[in-house]
């Protein structure tokens, strides 16, 4: 079995629509066989702007003070 370190994954919101994001899985060396998977868009581009959308929905107002 080979695993993949990085690729695009395709998501489909109902509130945003079609999402298309990057993928990355880095190996957490200080704790052997955990992975954490970070997601990313092109800044400024309409899929990072929904996420943001999407991000604030998640906010508090004490996030927003931090």
């Amino acid at each position: 079995m080979k695993l993949h370190n990085n690729g695009t994954k395709h998501f489909r919101h109902p509130s945003v629509g079609e999402l298309t994001v990057d993928w990355d899985v880095f190996e957490l060396p200080g704790d052997p066989g955990q992975r954490m998977v970070n997601y990313s868009a092109e800044p400024s581009s309409p899929i990072h702007q929904a996420l943001q959308l999407l991000a604030s929905w998640a906010t508090t107002p004490a996030d927003q003070d931090a």
